[in-house]
């Protein structure tokens, strides 16, 4: 059985544990919040960080490595690609929410709002938050242009791409900082991933003294 250490409301923690969901895989999952430094994480992932899984005597630290190793050892359901050229989109869009929106959006309103706040008891910087928060608004953009023209974001099947762009949305829909109504196309493609078995879990997470907005569990909105 594999076993995965995470920290609830972290949308890379949050990417991996739907790839585990989606391919049925026994998991004992581990909540931690790693800034505590444990003894326990650091012998696992020399960097302190997570998500880090354990499968037998192998450790395997960042999600994306993660989510390669999973989907090596359980072919299927496949979640990069059949083909070289599909794999590259999928990889392609992964780095764009892994990165891109993390760097544009995230780490300016998820880290600075909540992070923050449970790590060092500090204020959010304002001026970053609202730049998070108008940046969102082109990302939200180019879902409903994608899924305009697929089934999924990355073409006809349910790719890691759909996994990571979701994970990274949902922490910030559970502050409430995702403006659906102005982006119907994208709340579409929400309410899609957010209603399969694999997803409903997140749902449930709950942060002490803080509560999410009512539609955060509603499936349909």
């Amino acid at each position: 059985m594999l076993r995965a250490l995470h920290f609830p409301l972290c949308p890379f923690s949050r990417k991996v544990r739907v790839v585990i969901r989606e391919k049925e895989l026994p998991a004992e999952l581990v909540a931690l919040e790693p800034w505590r430094c444990d003894e326990s994480l650091l012998a696992l992932n020399p960097a302190a960080e997570v998500p880090v899984v354990e499968d037998g005597d192998l450790v395997i630290a960042d999600s994306g490595a993660i989510c390669e190793y999973l989907d090596e050892v359980r072919p299927e359901p496949g979640l990069i690609g059949r083909t070289v050229a599909e794999r590259a989109e999928t990889r392609r869009l992964v780095a764009w929410f892994d990165c891109k929106f993390v760097r544009d959006v995230t780490d300016l309103v998820w880290r600075e709002k909540l992070i923050k706040r449970i790590k060092h008891q500090e204020t959010p910087d304002s001026h970053a938050v609202r730049a998070g928060l108008n940046n969102i608004h082109l990302h939200l953009e180019y879902i409903a242009y994608l899924f305009e023209r697929r089934n999924w974001l990355a073409g006809e099947t349910l790719s890691l791409a759909d996994i990571a762009a979701a994970a990274q949305l949902s922490v910030l829909d559970y502050l409430g900082d995702v403006p659906w109504d102005r982006h119907p196309g994208a709340k579409l493609w929400y309410s899609r991933i957010k209603s399969r078995p694999s997803f409903r879990p997140l749902l449930a997470d709950r942060l002490p003294g803080l509560k999410p907005p009512e539609h955060y569990d509603d499936l349909d909105f």
